[in-house]
């Protein structure tokens, strides 16, 4: 990596991920499973105060084995958040499933309640239900899940959380204790790529309080072999479980997740303080039911008020070596997705036209976090 580039989200990792992957190593497990797999499972358990979860190799291998679980199959439709990366509407489709993108709120940019709501209620109409109702967290911060759940609760339709970016976020609502993000649906999922708040390289996690679920879970993810003497199958399984030495990597990041989110929020509130000032441009709202994780400080730019482009912005800072990127693009404005179903999508349209993600590392320094507020100050009317 280039010592003079401010990368967007760049993994941060050090002396006790070293040690613990040599140890790893020098285990002998080196393969899928083993002992730092089974302790990664246990601690992220713990942290999550649910019985068990399973370690895969990716946060979409997560999410596809997560919707094989509930049940989807060729022709079925899953509701997804249509302001998200493109691997949750891609797990859908592994499945030959239908998906159909459900627009987001103001509050929290995540997955509008009346939205799904009125989609809930025409496609009971048409007998048409679907048979999962995908949640994303999106940037790191939970949705309006009482509201949410309470829609799905009316149709009893099972909800999989997309927590891939919101590891170490929180959901109150109206309970006397948080919730940890990614225990909130029937199924949670996290990622564990080079980009998220901890990483293993590339990894994910399935999690549920049903531990029957997590238990079928390990066993599809290791070809779904039978317990006998010898090699059967009579399942179709996958191969996604997670290598011991990524385990590792995992297991000592886990332990330093709490500084990990700790550095990406003061990182988001130097920002605030320094260009809440600006005409044109405002921040992602921290909606009042819970803790973002503030994975990515997003910003809405207006362009008349502001004086400059998103476009512009991102040139210009990458003049300066400073790493910027669009928020995401919506599915339905994604060419893969343009004839799928949709409800609403004109909020997610003007998030992502005007919507930018700052560097948010937790490797970010006082200096690094000067260079970027500068640059976005000289971006203001130039």
């Amino acid at each position: 990596m280039r010592d003079d580039l401010i990368y967007l989200s760049p993994p941060d990792v050090g002396e006790l991920e070293r040690a613990m992957l040599l140890e790893a190593f020098d285990s002998g497990w080196i393969a899928p499973l083993g002992p730092h797999v089974d302790r990664f499972e246990k601690a992220m358990a713990e942290h999550l105060a649910i019985p068990q979860a399973a370690a895969l190799s990716s946060g979409t291998a997560a999410l596809h084995l997560a919707l094989h679980l509930l049940g989807v199959a060729a022709g079925d439709r899953v509701f997804v958040s249509d302001l998200t990366f493109v691997a949750s509407a891609n797990a859908v489709r592994y499945l030959g499933a239908i998906p159909v993108f459900i627009d987001s709120e103001a509050q929290s940019w995540n997955m509008d309640p009346e939205q799904l709501g009125r989609a809930l209620e025409d496609a009971n109409r048409a007998n048409r239900l679907p048979k999962v109702v995908m949640i994303v967290d999106i940037f790191g911060q939970c949705g309006d899940f009482d509201a949410l759940r309470a829609q799905c609760k009316r149709f009893s339709i099972p909800i999989l959380e997309d927590a891939a970016e919101a590891l170490g976020a929180d959901y109150r609502g109206g309970h006397a204790t948080p919730q940890p993000a990614g225990t909130l649906g029937d199924i949670g999922v996290f990622s564990f790529n080079g980009n998220k708040i901890i990483t293993t390289s590339g990894g994910g996690m399935l999690v549920a309080d049903d531990e029957r679920l997590v238990e079928r879970a390990r066993w599809l993810a290791a070809q779904a072999r039978e317990p006998v003497s010898g090699y059967e199958h009579r399942t179709l399984g996958f191969n996604y479980r997670l290598s011991n030495l990524l385990a590792g990597v995992g297991l000592a990041q886990l332990q330093q997740l709490d500084l990990r989110v700790q550095s990406r929020r003061h990182t988001n509130a130097r920002y605030r303080q320094a260009l809440t000032d600006l005409p044109g441009l405002s921040f992602q709202p921290e909606a009042p039911w819970g803790r973002s994780t503030s994975w990515l400080s997003c910003i809405q730019i207006d362009r008349d008020e502001f004086g400059c482009t998103p476009q512009k912005i991102v040139e210009r800072l990458e003049s300066q070596k400073i790493q910027c990127r669009p928020v995401w693009k919506p599915m339905h404005l994604q060419p893969l997705y343009a004839e799928c179903e949709r409800y609403g999508g004109e909020l997610c349209e003007r998030l992502s036209a005007n919507g930018l993600c700052l560097p948010s590392g937790s490797t970010l320094t006082d200096s690094d976090r000067a260079r970027v507020i500068d640059a976005l100050r000289a971006c203001h009317r130039p």
